[in-house]
């Protein structure tokens, strides 16, 4: 049996896996990425894509600005107020893996018989693309040859 640590939040801040739920963990975080990374920077349009209530899509645009996943940007269409747009920072873009792993998870995992709706795809040619496992030899391995260890430290000698 495995011995918990002895401060369990001490872990958790050592946890990049913890630490990340804490910045995208809550429901609609990702998708408000997704979006982003499709193109939309406004108020409006992430709620009509996405169909969320305002003061929760405004809570959730305020956490991502708040941990670097987006800038706000002030804006003024002709003729009208002066507003907020949200553009992915390179933090935001760096989810882009997550998001794709989470592409693959649901089409494998979640079908709904119908084609996805979504894709990640080589910028210049337009081909679907995988993630891969690629080892320290620059090999492609696959799901099987890795797993997930924990780091332990004389402090936390269960790790993360």
């Amino acid at each position: 049996m495995e011995t918990p640590p002895s401060d369990p939040g001490a872990a958790l801040v050592r946890c990049s896996i913890a630490r990340s739920l804490e910045v995208v963990g809550q429901k609609w975080c990702l998708l408000v990425v997704r979006e982003a990374l499709l193109g939309v920077t406004r108020f409006a349009e992430f709620r009509s894509r996405l169909g969320v209530a305002p003061d929760v899509l405004s809570a959730r645009l305020s956490s991502l600005v708040e941990h670097g996943v987006l800038e706000r940007r002030r804006y003024r269409a002709p003729g009208e107020r002066e507003r907020d747009e949200y553009v992915l920072t390179p933090a935001g873009r760096d989810l882009v893996p997550v998001l794709t792993a989470m592409l693959e998870w649901g089409d494998a995992h979640r079908p709904t018989g119908l084609p996805p709706v979504g894709a990640t795809v080589d910028r210049t040619t337009g081909q679907p693309v995988r993630l891969a496992f690629v080892g320290a030899d620059g090999a492609v391995l696959g799901r099987d040859a890795v797993q997930l260890v924990r780091r332990a430290t004389a402090s936390d000698p269960t790790g993360c």
